[in-house]
Formats: C-alpha cells, structure tokens, sequence
C-alpha cells in the first residue's frame, strides 16, 4: 500500500465566485509546474459549468464532446469565463467558451451539446466492469512541489497499474467543490479529473522531464452516475519532443467516454 502521506491542511473550493460574476482561484487549483499556476483540470470544469448553462437553455443539456487549448498557463488568480453558443446544428448546438486574465485570454473552448431521447434499438458491446475501487490504496502526486494543491484537493486509488507505469487504471474524486457553495454537475466531474491521463502514468522522470499538454478533448456516450472517475490511461512519448495520453474513461457502472491529450515534452529547467 503506498503510503499517502501526511493529511493535507484544509481546502477550499477551486473556486470562489466574486460580486463582480469573476472566480477568484484557491491554492487547491495548484498545478505540478509552477507555484502561480493551475492545473488544467479545474479551469476545464469550470468552462464546462459555463457551456452547460448556455446548453441546458437551448434545450441541448447533454455534453457530447469538449475540445480545450490551454493558450498559456492559468496563473492562480481572478477568472472572467463566458460562453455563447452558435447557430443551431442537426440535433447539436456548439457553445464556444474563454477564459481570461486581466484582459488576456488564457483558455479557450468548443463543446458539442445534444437533446438524447430514449430509443429502443441500440448498438453497443455488451456491459464491461470497471476494475474495483476497494479504498485501500491511497496515493498523491508525488511530484507537486508545493503542500496545497489539486494533487490533496483530489482523491486518487490505483486500481491497476501504478504511478509511473505506462498503462495504469485510477480512480478519481473530488474532495472539494468547483465553486464554492455548489454541487458539482457530473460534467464537471468528469472533467476536473480527465486532465490527469498524462498525470495517473507519470510515466517518465518527472525530476527531470516535464510533460505538459496544451490541449485536452474529451468525448462521452453518457455522463457518470458516480462521483468517482476512472481513467483508464496510456502515455506515450517519442524521440521527438511530443507525445499523446489517451485515456478510457469510466464511472463505477461501466465505461463512458474517452479522453486525449497532446503531449509536449522537455527537460525540466
């Protein structure tokens, strides 16, 4: 069992909504790279919170496809995110979604919305179980440098695999809410954690190396039903510089999307 070290000190939400409609950023959206900056997978949670609320008027609730570039880093501070849909599609609605700084976008988004309805035949494999989540295998990320962050704002267990392995099974969960006050969407949920398929490997020396991606898409057939995710991931880098993190993706009943990330790789400086 892999020792997860001492309990962390109290966390607040990623997030803090201000009189002004902005977000106001806690220590607990704290990436590995930097101490002033954020983990990709909070400010993707909270684009997704402003898509769903554009989406769910427009009668398209249901999030089928989101695509992020992460322009620059998200420095740990004052967020302005907002979010307008397109002209109508077949079926679908596209909501666009940024995220700035001081006047400076720093994120930006697409995600596709749809209106399900119940059907009577459906194409699919048949029922796969997820690795069990026994709770006996606690872990952190070891290679945070810094005491708070989102690394003890999650909960992690490795159900197959463990950090470093190239192919590994874990779960996620938040220990804290997105925004203060609210109860997660499982869009959210999802989301917050499907940033770390290149972060569940860890598959090169992160003393050395760093491997951060600019971008994240992440596809679902359904939503999860759980607050735990499972991110069935694989990393792979190659000679020149760049590499990919494709990642299964599961609630407790079974799987239910997939997510990618670009990868660029560089010696750590």
């Amino acid at each position: 069992m892999n020792d997860p070290g001492p309990t962390p000190p109290p966390l607040a939400a990623f997030y803090r909504l201000d009189a002004d409609g902005a977000f106001v950023a806690s220590a607990s959206t704290r990436g590995p790279w930097s101490p002033d900056h954020q983990h990709g997978g909070p400010p993707a949670a909270l684009m997704a919170r402003a898509m769903e609320r554009v989406a769910l008027g427009l009668g398209t609730p249901s999030l089928m496809r989101v695509t992020f570039e992460l322009l620059r880093p998200v420095p740990i501070g004052r967020l302005v995110v907002s979010a307008e849909a397109t002209p109508e599609g077949r079926g679908v609605r596209r909501v666009h979604a940024r995220v700035s700084v001081e006047g400076q976008e720093v994120l930006r988004a697409v995600g596709l919305f749809g209106a399900g309805r119940p059907i009577d035949v459906v194409a699919a494999p048949p029922p796969v179980a997820p690795p069990a989540l026994d709770r006996s295998n606690p872990t952190v990320f070891p290679f945070f440098r810094w005491p708070v962050g989102y690394h003890v704002a999650m909960e992690l267990e490795y159900a197959r695999g463990k950090l470093g392995d190239a192919r590994v099974f874990a779960w996620m969960r938040m220990r804290v809410p997105l925004v203060e006050g609210e109860t997660p969407s499982p869009a959210q949920r999802v989301l917050v954690a499907a940033d770390s398929g290149n972060g569940v490997t860890a598959a090169l020396d992160w003393n050395t190396t760093s491997f951060v991606n600019p971008d994240l898409t992440v596809a679902l057939g359904r939503l999860p039903e759980t607050e735990w995710v499972g991110l069935e991931a694989e990393m792979r880098t190659e000679p020149s510089g760049l590499g990919l993190a494709s990642t299964r993706l599961w609630d407790e009943r079974g799987p239910i999307g997939h997510g990618l990330q670009t990868l660029v790789v560089r010696r750590a400086t």
